[in-house]
């Protein structure tokens, strides 16, 4: 069955774009179009699509605007269209805080390195998003909104889409799951975690939980446009008791930190005697599709720290971070994954854990929790 999507957009010759794009794959289909947040909103409950395509700026209604109350009454997985500005990384985070799945930039040419390859990554970002359930952990913005009853619905502690397959709903961390956690006992010097598609709110949600005295650095490998990484990397920077930063080229690796792999660039772990610095450069190799990626900066680290690492593979599509995750195991690393059901989508931690990399799967309300006590916080 077709992914039926709903494409929104203020400009004409954009929405005209976006439905020949998708449905140039016969396994889309646009069912109607909305020109701003107010009727997305509208057309979101009468047609309930499978996924919607969104634009920030609009008339009437803006785009982030139009996000929280799908989300808080027709949930449904949406995927940001942005500028690639200061402004719009800022307006595409507070989209995705409020519970957008994904974002793309707004000029094609900006999505890859050719024409054909953008139309496959709108493509299958659309595909993978909407022929998937919503995961049942929520950003928290949408999952304050189901804890409220509206003053037309008692929706208790859940809201659900009429549709079966839909089920949107506030999910409470498994029961005794990190309480009956014990710790390996094994002895780290960093944590890596590697993500895509849902990283953003995956990481704020485990990252806002961890102590200011964590006692390792943290290298953070996030698939996002250059222009991004800077706004996400202040923004949980403002909202962690750890400190967050944009890595750059030379800095020495410190505890309690956690280091952003730049948009566009590579981060590696460099081995200076006693201490351990990044190294961050322009990677113009055909052959490495992400920039940063998972797999580069896993594999420095295996190399650096061999065994004492404790790498975790978050949300995503594809499978990068599988090829480090064999060479970080190979050098008696830890290797977590992110459950399927908390995954927006499972390709990443998919492709660890068929691999047999993994030695936990974990729900993404878990994660922090069974952290801090693995490392000893």
């Amino acid at each position: 069955m077709a992914v039926k999507v709903l494409v929104v957009d203020d400009s004409s010759f954009f929405r005209r774009r976006v439905s020949e794009i998708l449905e140039l794959d016969s396994d889309i289909k646009v069912i109607d179009f909305a020109v701003n947040g107010k009727e997305a909103v509208e057309k979101a409950a009468q047609l309930k699509p499978d996924v919607i395509t969104m634009d920030v700026e609009m008339p009437v209604l803006d785009g982030i605007s139009a996000v929280k109350q799908i989300m808080a009454s027709n949930p449904t997985p949406i995927l940001m269209f942005s500028s690639l500005t200061r402004e719009g990384a800022s307006a595409t985070l507070d989209a995705l805080d409020a519970g957008a799945l994904d974002f793309l930039p707004k000029k094609f040419e900006d999505i890859a390195r050719n024409s054909d390859e953008a139309i496959k990554s709108l493509q299958s970002k659309v595909k993978e998003i909407g022929r998937r359930r919503l995961p049942r952990f929520v950003s928290p913005f949408a999952a304050r909104q189901a804890s409220r009853p509206t003053p037309s619905q008692d929706l208790g502690t859940n809201t659900r889409v009429s549709q079966p397959d839909r089920t949107f709903q506030r999910t409470a961390p498994v029961s005794g799951s990190s309480a009956s956690f014990k710790a390996s006992g094994k002895k780290y010097q960093i944590v890596a975690i590697g993500t895509s598609t849902g990283g953003p709110v995956a990481l704020q949600t485990i990252l806002t939980q961890l102590p200011s005295n964590f006692p390792h650095p943290i290298l953070l490998i996030q698939h996002m446009p250059a222009a991004f990484t800077p706004a996400f990397a202040s923004r949980l920077n403002s909202l962690c008791k750890i400190r967050v930063k944009e890595a750059q080229q030379g800095d020495r690796l410190e505890p309690g930190v956690a280091y952003l792999a730049p948009g566009g660039q590579q981060m590696m772990v460099e081995a200076r005697g006693a201490s351990k610095t990044l190294r961050v450069f322009e990677d113009d190799s055909p052959r490495i599709t992400y920039k940063p990626s998972v797999d580069v900066t896993f594999a420095s680290a295996a190399k650096a720290y061999q065994g004492d690492v404790l790498a975790i593979v978050l949300t995503g599509m594809g499978a990068d971070g599988r090829d480090g995750a064999r060479m970080l195991k190979q050098a008696g690393a830890t290797i977590w994954a992110q459950d399927e059901k908390t995954c927006v989508v499972y390709g990443m931690p998919q492709a660890v854990a068929n691999a047999g990399l993994a030695s936990e799967h974990i729900a993404l309300p878990e994660v922090a929790a069974k952290l801090n006590k693995e490392v000893g916080c």
